[in-house]
């Protein structure tokens, strides 16, 4: 019965699953009133889940909103809507907002809606003194107690007809900002303001102004007071006096300070005026500043004063600004419209003016070290005046010149630059060089003492024709050198080298070497050499010529090898030839002795050994003279031993020998002239007797023709 009912529950559970079916159709997200708020109006969010069921049933929805992707509400409801109230909407709730619902596992998501709450809260602005002294600090604080940074904070200083200057601060982290403004001179009423400003998606939004903070300020001193006695108008040689005041609250560390231009004049300190007087001057016209400073603070005040000329500039002339030397110079000095003056002439140095004479003329018979600037003095009633320099040169006459080479020598090669220098020992500069060649004008030159003319034209007819002249202001006029004659060198050109006999030379003959070149200067430089290991000089000489001959005697046989020469002149290049090799061999006379040498040892060699064959074949005709007298004579005939028909190898008697002589002969014969080179091959002969208890030769065979023939072996003996 219990498994019946557990039955009948599990069935029923699963028909109740299978009746709980829903689905998200979209979940939806709504701004009241509108996407757009104004900054403190109430503004409500709504999230709405559209939700499909099979049947009826409830749902347990969890709502969120996010805002920026942050969370900012979450409820549990079983309805299909959430509302987020927001009663006063600030610009930190502009963003964008979208929200989620959760129900029973499942998940749906809104679109992102974007809401702009325009306009930002009023900001605070706070000052840490309401009442400061010139040259102080005001400390400012401004607050948007409502707003989220990032933030930019705007303070003004506003003073009376003027434009307020502004200070920006950003902040990254924090809803205020505070700011310094140094309190200047001027500054008696101050007011400052502020207003923040935040970035939105349109732009720059921008929040009221704060209210107006006043500060007021307080001068440690006035603005200095400058009068001049007796007036800002006077005359050259009256006495002006300057005199600049002040009123001072704390007359510790005030200080005065009296200045013209940038020049400071006169200064005092712990007083509250300064005095300055001098006699007035044409250059002591222009504008005068008095300056008060007393710790930050400083004041100005200005004065332009003006000085009447009592008499002009004097002028100072000379009869003449260049003149030679021992010549009369007469200098003098004036004023326009001004007779009576006290006069001074005087000559300009670096250590100081030279007074030369208290007179209004001065005669001088000049010199060259006359030359130099002058100036003249005039004082009319305590005032003096300089005039302008003038600039008297006195010349002395150039002396001749002298032309030379820079190198040295009056010589060039060919293709190289030449470098020539004038120089005048004597003369005034400036001095102006003219160059020639020829008689053209190369060159033009106004030094001191000398010139230089490069000269990188050369060619090979160019050996003369250069001079300069010389002048200055002296009334001698032009100095000419002598003509420079310039030798112009050819680089040498194309060595060859050659010999007499050409290529092989007999023993103990001359040679004859010939160097030559195509084109170069002289003298010119031969070298000869050989080819070793290393370079060896054989021979050098110096000829006028373009060529040499070396005699070279008694050559050897190691004087075969290669041979080459080197030519160079004064343009300092060394060309070489091409190598050329000379091979020395023995003379005809001795190759003719070398010959009659080894014929006659050959025919020596011959004659020995014809001796050495006769005797020896005299000594084979014993034995066969004793045979005949032997007991197997019957048996033999006289006639000529012959060949047995049972063996070839054997002969008879005299018979082999007669042939064997006849080998011989003919051999000798043959070898003729051979004998020269070859040594000389003898044949030694045993000719054997008969055995009396064999009836044969005695000892063992010998080969076809019983001939033994042998360079390193002796012949052959068969003893019986």
């Amino acid at each position: 019965m219990y498994l019946a009912l557990l039955v009948i529950f599990l069935q029923c559970s699963e028909v109740y699953a299978q009746g709980k079916v829903f689905t998200f159709n979209r979940v939806e997200i709504r701004v009241q009133p509108s996407v757009k708020v104004k900054n403190g109006a109430p503004m409500s969010i709504s999230c709405h889940a559209d939700i499909s069921k099979n049947t009826d049933f409830q749902l347990k929805h969890n709502f969120t909103i996010f805002k920026d992707g942050k969370l900012v509400f979450m409820t549990v409801s079983d309805k299909e809507d959430a509302w987020y109230e927001i009663p006063a909407a600030k610009s930190s709730d502009t963003g964008d907002y979208e929200c989620t619902v959760k129900a029973d596992g499942k998940l749906g998501f809104s679109n992102s809606i974007y809401v702009w709450v325009a306009g930002m809260t009023k900001p605070i602005l706070t000052a840490d003194k309401k009442e400061v002294v010139e040259g102080e600090v005001v400390k400012l604080r401004c607050e948007l107690p409502e707003e989220v940074p990032p933030l930019e904070f705007v303070f003004r200083k506003i003073k009376t007809n003027s434009a307020p200057k502004e200070k920006r601060v950003p902040e990254q982290n924090q809803n205020f900002s505070e700011v310094e403004y140094y309190v200047e001179e001027g500054d008696n009423i101050l007011q400052f303001d502020c207003f923040g400003k935040r970035q939105v998606r349109s732009g720059w939004e921008s929040s009221q102004h704060s209210n107006r903070t006043l500060v007021t300020v307080k001068e440690p001193f006035i603005k200095p007071t400058l009068i001049t006695k007796p007036s800002n108008n006077v005359t050259e040689g009256d006495q002006i006096e300057f005199e600049c005041s002040t009123v001072v609250a704390q007359i510790r560390d005030i200080e005065i300070i009296f200045q013209k231009n940038r020049t400071i004049l006169n200064s005092v300190r712990d007083k509250k005026f300064l005095r300055y007087s001098t006699v007035a001057t044409q250059e002591d016209s222009g504008e005068y500043l008095c300056k008060v400073e007393q710790g930050t603070v400083s004041k100005t005040s200005k004065l332009n004063v003006f000085v009447s000329e009592l008499f002009p500039r004097p002028t100072l002339s000379a009869s003449m600004t260049k003149l030679d030397e021992s010549k009369d110079l007469i200098l003098s000095c004036s004023i326009n419209g001004v007779r009576r003056a006290n006069f001074s002439i005087l000559r300009k140095s670096p250590s100081g003016d030279v007074l030369l004479k208290n007179s209004r003329v001065l005669p001088i018979k000049v010199s060259v070290n006359d030359t130099g600037f002058y100036t003249c003095k005039a004082e009319v009633k305590g005032i003096v005046k300089e005039s302008k320099s003038v600039r008297i040169n006195v010349y002395a006459p150039v002396s001749k010149p002298t032309l030379s080479v820079v190198s040295g020598s009056p010589e060039v090669v060919l293709g190289k630059p030449l470098q020539l220098i004038c120089h005048s020992v004597m003369g005034t500069p400036p001095i102006t060089f003219t160059f020639y060649k020829g008689d053209e004008i190369k060159k033009n030159v106004t030094n001191d003492t000398y010139a230089t003319f490069l000269d990188e034209d050369i060619g090979l007819n160019d050996n003369g024709g250069y001079k300069c002249d010389a002048r200055n202001n002296h009334s001698s006029g032009v100095k000419t050198s002598n003509i420079l004659n310039v030798t112009v060198i050819v680089p040498i050109r194309d060595a060859s080298l050659g010999s007499i006999p050409y290529g092989e030379v007999e023993v103990g003959s001359d040679t004859a070497f010939l160097c030559s070149v195509k084109e170069g200067s002289w003298p010119i430089d031969f070298k000869f050499f050989k080819k070793t290991d290393h370079e060896v000089l054989l021979h050098e000489v110096r000829e006028y010529s373009d060529r040499t001959i070396w005699h070279k005697k008694t050559m050897k046989r190691r004087d075969t090898g290669t041979y080459y020469c080197m030519a160079s002149n004064r343009a300092s290049v060394d060309v070489r030839s091409r190598p050329i090799t000379i091979s020395v061999i023995l003379a005809v006379w001795q190759k003719g002795v070398i010959a009659a040498f080894v014929l006659t040892a050959m025919a020596g060699a011959g004659a020995v050994a014809l001796w050495w064959f006769l005797r020896k074949k005299k000594k084979a005709k014993g034995p066969s003279m004793e045979m005949s007298g032997s007991p197997l004579a019957p048996n033999l005939t006289s006639e000529k031993l012959t060949r047995q028909p049972s063996d070839g190898n054997y002969y008879s008697g005299s018979g082999y020998i007669e042939d064997n002589e006849n080998h011989m002969k003919s051999t000798d014969e043959s070898k003729g002239p051979d004998l020269e080179s070859a040594e000389v091959d003898y044949t030694e002969v045993e000719v054997s007797t008969l055995d009396p208890h064999r009836g044969g030769l005695c000892g063992a065979r010998l080969p076809a023709g019983a001939v033994a023939l042998s360079r390193r072996q002796p012949a052959v003996k068969y003893p019986c």
